[in-house]
């Protein structure tokens, strides 16, 4: 991971604005993501980016690290006749994840088909089309808590999903 200065956003918004961050970091494993954060003393100038899908930058990120996340990973957790239950990592674009599961013969996840943004943005606003919500084949997240670098684990009911809305 290198951080780089100056580093243009405009292929990191489907709105293609040319602003600039004034570091950028693309991170791809949870140790040195937690490593960034903590060697980062200006934790009020962080700026996490996602996919980029629902943003619109309007001016340079002058005082910010701007991280895009880009942790990868599908990983089947149990399967039984009835249900899959799959770990996926906040990076993974949330379409693709359809894709896959679509491929392995797993339902549940086609009407989130074309939604775009990453699996890890999803459940901040219980994304969802067709009928079909986040919350619906949502079982739990694990986050970063980047006051104390410690991850916490929320279960569906503690994420508290509305109509496009949770606690995050």
């Amino acid at each position: 991971m290198t951080l780089i200065p100056n580093y243009s956003l405009k292929n990191y918004n489907t709105f293609g604005i040319d602003t600039k961050a004034k570091w950028f970091a693309s991170v791809t494993d949870t140790t040195v993501l937690k490593n960034l954060i903590e060697t980062y003393k200006d934790k009020e100038n962080l700026f996490f980016l996602g996919g980029g899908s629902n943003l619109l930058f309007t001016k340079d990120f002058f005082d910010a690290l701007v991280i895009k996340v880009d942790l990868k990973g599908i990983e089947i957790k149990d399967e039984t006749e009835d249900h899959v239950i799959i770990e996926v990592q906040s990076g993974e674009i949330l379409h693709e994840l359809v894709l896959w599961s679509i491929a392995h013969g797993y339902g549940g996840l086609e009407n989130l088909s074309l939604i775009y943004g990453n699996v890890g943005t999803a459940p901040m606003q219980n994304v969802g089309a067709y009928g079909v919500e986040i919350k619906d084949i949502f079982i739990s997240c694990t986050t970063l808590n980047i006051e104390t670098l410690e991850t916490e684990q929320f279960s569906n009911a503690e994420c508290k999903f509305g109509y496009r809305e949770s606690i995050f």
